[in-house]
């Protein structure tokens, strides 16, 4: 069904599988998901003060890494399919995803200031290419997204300011 992908990792609903080209591992669908469905439950693994690459922020100065484990190989897309609603410590489905579709979330929902910011190679209509976090985004991609509730407070207190 993959090509190039061995098999890492297989959970209920999902499996990480590992590209034989360029090593990088992906979390991808085994089942089908519907809009707005539950894919999963989390919770922080490790609380920490400060940002990592494998983190989830929920707070100015706290950050999680997340349970179960296998969560951290969802990867950024500017036109994501999932959603990590970091109140709820749900992941949902922000649309139809098929058996055998990477799973991928847009990494500014979750994260204010990233601490390795990169450039996107999505190549998406949407695409924002630099990829910092949410403080980075112009009006027209905040409009876009859907945002954790910190986030949408970290937006509305940066818009108090100006």
């Amino acid at each position: 069904m993959y090509q190039h992908k061995i098999e890492i990792s297989l959970h209920t609903n999902t499996e990480v599988l590992q590209d034989e080209n360029n090593l990088q591992k992906a979390l991808y669908a085994i089942t089908y998901f519907k809009k707005g469905e539950v894919i999963s439950k989390f919770c922080a693994g490790c609380t920490m003060a400060y940002a990592t690459y494998l983190t989830v922020q929920v707070g100015l100065h706290t950050h999680i890494t997340l349970q179960p484990e296998h969560l951290q190989y969802i990867n950024h897309s500017c036109d994501p399919n999932v959603f990590f609603d970091t109140t709820s410590m749900e992941l949902s489905a922000l649309k139809d995803i098929e058996p055998g579709e990477e799973l991928s979330f847009f990494y500014p929902s979750t994260e204010w200031d990233m601490a390795q910011p990169f450039i996107c190679n999505c190549k998406t209509y949407q695409c924002v290419q630099l990829v910092k976090g949410a403080a980075y985004l112009s009006k027209e991609s905040l409009s876009k997204y859907q945002f954790t509730n910190f986030i949408k407070g970290q937006l509305q207190l940066k818009k108090q300011k100006l």
